[in-house]
């Protein structure tokens, strides 16, 4: 009894010394893309931001100072230090708006994400596992998804559905689901043969089993950068759609809303187009060198002796 008792203790501790330097080889490959790095520390203080704007951001997003309408930033003549970045064509605070824009942003790239990830992996491990007439329709189907630019086929589908930020998120989740699907069929279709997949098999396992509990942890790398990657795309889609005036509706404080909202004021005040663009260009780009420093660390293949 004594001696089992000390076997599981030495295994649980063999177990935690492998994670342990697992996280400490993913960390220095990470690490080793310093654009990543700083990716990281961008995304991290927007996460911040974003779960402290009701107790950082100066107002209400959606106040009114119909004292001050246009006000630019204050570092221009004219500007006020109670308006740090200035105000918008009705009189609300431009920095306020940005903070709780950034929940809005993460928001919709989790819920995006996860919609399409866990679709994605469903339908691809399916396609990849059974193969034959299930695996070709549902390529074809993905086929014909990829075959629409991702924006204009996110476009119709929220004009079939409705404009909102709910079928918006929905609408680019569809989109991106093929990239998912195509992925994990072609690491499903990698891992079926290997040895521990027919061991499996031949101790009794059923299908169910071998796709979701054998084979497909064996396949998250990939999946991992994909979803990076996707999350970047999703909030880039949905302040398209915004633009468009098919995402989220005003008075929402989006990004994507807040560029559309001031795109005839684009000339008179450049503040109010220009500080939600810059808001969107450093939180994509943040999120894609992190997926880049994601690949470094997950991809065997790139990584360096």
């Amino acid at each position: 009894m004594a001696q089992a008792t000390t076997t599981a203790m030495d295994q649980a501790k063999a177990g935690a010394a492998s994670r342990r330097q697992m996280l400490t080889e993913f960390w220095f490959y990470f690490s080793e893309n310093k654009g990543a790095v700083i990716g990281l520390v961008v995304f991290v203080l927007l996460v911040v931001l974003a779960l402290l704007a009701y107790v950082i951001a100066p107002y209400d997003p959606n106040a009114q100072f119909r004292d001050a309408i246009l006000v630019p930033p204050f570092w221009q003549d004219g500007g006020s230090t109670a308006f740090l970045l200035g105000t918008d064509q009705v009189g609300r605070d431009i920095l306020s708006r940005l903070l709780f824009g950034a929940q809005y942003s993460l928001f919709i790239g989790v819920v995006v994400t996860t919609l399409a990830l866990t679709g994605g992996i469903f339908v691809g491990v399916i396609a990849g596992y059974f193969r034959g007439w299930v695996d070709t329709v549902i390529m074809r189907l993905m086929d014909i998804i990829l075959a629409f630019p991702s924006l204009l086929l996110a476009l119709v589908l929220v004009a079939v559905l409705g404009p909102g930020l709910m079928n918006a998120m929905i609408a680019i989740a569809l989109v991106l689901q093929p990239h998912f699907v195509r992925l994990t069929r072609a690491a499903v279709m990698s891992e079926k043969g290997k040895d521990y997949v027919v061991a499996a098999r031949v101790a009794g396992a059923k299908p169910l089993r071998l796709m979701f509990l054998t084979i497909l942890p064996n396949c998250m790398a990939p999946l991992i950068v994909q979803a990076t990657l996707s999350f970047s795309t999703a909030i880039l889609d949905a302040a398209a759609l915004g633009f468009l005036g098919m995402g989220a509706q005003p008075p929402t404080p989006e990004w994507g809303t807040m560029l559309a909202e001031a795109r005839e004021f684009i000339l008179r005040a450049w503040w109010v187009v220009t500080l939600p663009g810059i808001a969107i260009l450093v939180t994509v780009l943040a999120i894609n060198l992190m997926g880049d420093g994601l690949r470094d660390a997950l991809d065997p293949k790139l990584k360096r002796s």
